[in-house]
């Protein structure tokens, strides 16, 4: 019975996604549940198991492919065994690993037409699929022969050689004139390493939110300096017994979020966002923590965050990041925040205008804490100092309302309350 392997429903704000890569070949048994393929979308990327146990028998779109919800991309025969792949077939499926399905295509066909000798003489000599995709077959039904590879690698050495002494002639003759060499993916005229990398889906959609916001919102930033010291006193206290009684480490992260909620409260134009000539007031705090991981950016949501203690919200953000860091986030945990939180302490910056994740209002950033000379009571001294930036759109949030807000912020991490003491 054959089965087919389909695109899973994707969310109405992606339209389409990109396969990324087979972990089966033609001709593999699968066992129900196993990943086939990661497919990434311009949010996270999906893993898409087996539907049913049996041998992948046909693999319709490739590596690079872009698809949609649905489009069938495989079938699976449940009743098939697995088969022992020829040469020429184990070749035909490499090419999947082409940058483009059409290419694929393309190179596959080349593939199944080399003779095994002309494939090795190729191999030998380094030829890339492109390179072995352009050359023309003379032995029978058009099969490549170890002749046509010869020819081939010949006519290349003669041309390269020829654009050389080319080359060395007009330098000689003192004309200042540039020829024309071969360039490949990494290396330019000049001879300094390049490397053209196509952008991911993610990083494409990236690109282009943060061009959105800039171009979409008024965004201007507000600044204040916060005194960790309380926060560290009380960190340091508790972080054995908070550990040992939630089985996770209390960080700073579920203090800024609790700070920024109970500001949120106060300041509720802050969790608001704007709908064409209308602001929407949320009721709720959905919290998007900036996470960076292997693909980029992403920043995934803490719901309700105000009904969640400080261990919950550390809990959160370990799954959180720790699946960010295997891209195994969901599309919903992306997706619905109201504010967000960036930290760019943790690599070392001090000090950064952080841009509006759309279509929230404002983004709190937050830097590194660094001893840095203070005035008390008319007294220098030192204190633990992190500065503060909260980027706000000046549509729908006056300059009041996002200054008040960071001082609330500032003054309820000064004066915080122990993790211990909620219910």
């Amino acid at each position: 019975m054959l089965i087919e392997v389909k695109v899973p429903e994707l969310s109405e704000s992606v339209a389409e996604a990109t396969l990324i890569s087979w972990h089966k070949r033609q001709g593999d048994h699968v066992e129900r549940g196993e990943n086939l393929i990661d497919i990434e979308t311009d949010k996270v990327v999906l893993e898409l198991p087996a539907p049913q146990s049996g041998v992948l028998t046909e693999i319709i779109r490739n590596d690079g492919a872009t698809v949609t919800s649905g489009e069938i991309i495989a079938r699976i025969n449940t009743a098939a065994k697995e088969t022992q792949s020829t040469p020429e077939q184990s070749a035909s499926v490499d090419t999947r690993l082409t940058e483009t399905a059409d290419f694929s295509a393309v190179a596959t066909h080349q593939a199944e037409s080399f003779m095994p000798s002309a494939k090795k003489i190729a191999e030998e000599n380094g030829l890339t699929e492109e390179e072995m995709a352009t050359i023309h077959g003379t032995g029978r039904g058009g099969r490549i022969t170890k002749e046509d590879v010869l020819a081939h690698i010949k006519h290349k050495e003669n041309t390269t050689s020829s654009q050389q002494a080319a080359l060395q002639s007009t330098q000689a003759a003192g004309v200042k004139k540039t020829a024309i060499l071969p360039i490949d993916n990494q290396t330019g005229n000049s001879g300094r390493p390049e490397k053209r990398v196509p952008m991911t889906r993610i990083r494409m959609r990236i690109a282009e939110r943060l061009v959105q916001s800039q171009s979409t919102a008024a965004i201007l930033t507000t600044f204040n300096e916060v005194n960790m010291q309380a926060i560290m006193d009380l960190r340091a206290r508790y972080k054995d017994s908070f550990e040992k009684e939630h089985g996770v480490k209390l960080g700073f992260t579920s203090f800024f979020v609790k700070a920024a909620v109970a500001a949120l409260r106060k300041f509720p134009i802050i969790n608001a966002s704007v709908d064409g000539n209308d602001i929407i007031y949320h009721e709720y705090y959905d919290i998007g923590i900036a996470v960076a991981s292997p693909r980029g950016l992403v920043v995934p949501i803490i719901r309700d965050a105000d009904k969640l203690t400080f261990a919950e919200i550390e809990q959160q953000i370990a799954d959180l990041a720790k699946r960010a860091q295997e891209g195994k986030l969901a599309i919903e945990e992306l997706t619905g925040g109201t504010f967000s939180i960036t930290n760019g302490g943790v690599f070392g910056s001090m000090l950064s205008t952080p841009i509006i994740n759309p279509p929230q209002s404002a983004i709190l950033g937050i830097h590194a804490t660094k001893q840095r000379p203070v005035v008390e009571n008319g007294q220098i001294v030192i204190r633990p100092i992190n500065y503060l930036a909260l980027s706000y759109d000046h549509r729908i949030i006056d300059g009041r309302e996002a200054v008040l807000s960071l001082v609330a912020i500032k003054e309820a991490l000064e004066y915080p309350v122990s993790p211990l003491f909620e219910n």
